[in-house]
């Protein structure tokens, strides 16, 4: 098994980031970060992606997680760590 592709559209003094990519840390797996503060286009695709505007927008594979609440319900409920290790299609 292998782990998909974790993406985060952030910014670097945002503290909701940081706490999303500590998370990751703990778990242990690798992800991307892209940072949106001054592309305007980079901004504008993480917002056609997420429908949201608001930093971070957290991807696994092509699912959308939303941002580092979302990642720790997910996290809480059990939900998190099987996408982790899902094999990517």
């Amino acid at each position: 098994m292998s782990q998909p592709e974790i993406l985060i559209y952030h910014m670097p003094f945002c503290p909701y980031c940081t706490w999303a990519k500590q998370l990751l840390d703990a778990k242990q797996v690798q992800y991307t970060q892209i940072d949106v503060t001054t592309d305007e286009m980079i901004r504008q695709e993480m917002e056609d992606r997420s429908g949201r505007n608001s930093v971070p927008q957290i991807f696994i594979g092509e699912r959308h997680i939303g941002g580092f609440d979302d990642l720790s319900a997910l996290d809480r409920s059990g939900g998190l760590d099987p996408l982790l290790v899902a094999e990517q299609a």
